[in-house]
């Protein structure tokens, strides 16, 4: 693989699996009515969270998971088992009601204090395993391997492509303000609670995959992967 199309192709998996711009909306309900100032920083630590976290993968790998004896199946069945409590919490409309003390004394602390304090209350479950799944970890770890024969440069690849990333994510939560504002609270609400469906279901199939891939023929290869390419039928002699 060439150095232009491994940067290509590890971006366009990395970005559609994050899904910067589907998480905006949760991002905003986690940030109502916080100081611009403040969820601008609380954007920025979750950036330099997912930067640091997915190079951290990117470098280790397999041998992290190998040395505590974690399995990727078993990896995404716990991560799918998170992702469904959150999306139970966003139908429920419990998401919003669990950050709704956002703007609470953010009178009496600066933007930096307000901002460490709210993405203690983000790391889990919003920036992972919301952000960085199973998925994106498992995806790190698969390009990192693809990069290996490139030496430094496929390093330098993975590295700057995760930041830009993680760039793109914290541009993209910056916007948070205006979509609040387009959505209102009542709008924001039911995005919410579409989205916690569409999570839970998510979680579902996350958990799918790792029971099919932990077992033989536990699951059905067409629930695993639905919308695989099939291949061809095999021309009748």
């Amino acid at each position: 693989m060439t150095e232009a199309k491994l940067a290509v192709n590890f971006f366009v998996a990395l970005f559609a699996l994050i899904d910067p711009i589907g998480n905006v909306p949760l991002f905003a309900a986690a940030t109502l009515g916080a100081a611009a100032a403040g969820r601008r920083m609380v954007a920025v630590y979750i950036g330099l969270f997912m930067t640091a976290f997915l190079i951290f993968f990117y470098f280790t790998g397999v041998g992290l998971l190998a040395f505590f004896g974690i399995s990727m199946p078993a990896f995404r069945i716990a991560g799918g088992i998170i992702l469904f409590i959150l999306g139970l919490d966003m139908v429920r409309d419990d998401f919003t009601t669990m950050f709704a003390d956002a703007a609470e004394g953010v009178e009496d602390q600066s933007p930096r204090a307000y901002a460490r304090q709210r993405f203690e209350r983000l790391i889990v479950p919003f920036a992972m395993p919301l952000l960085i799944g199973p998925g994106a970890i498992s995806t790190v770890i698969i390009y990192a391997a693809e990069a290996k024969p490139l030496g430094l440069a496929g390093a330098g690849i993975g590295v700057a492509v995760i930041a830009a990333v993680s760039a793109v994510v914290v541009a993209a939560f910056w916007a948070a303000p205006l979509i609040s504002r387009v959505l209102g609270r009542i709008g924001m609400s039911i995005v919410v609670r579409v989205l916690g469906l569409i999570l839970c279901a998510l979680a579902v199939q996350f958990v799918m995959m790792g029971v099919g891939d932990a077992t033989r023929g536990l699951i059905r290869g067409d629930a695993q992967n639905p919308y695989a390419e099939k291949a061809p039928y095999a021309e009748k002699k």
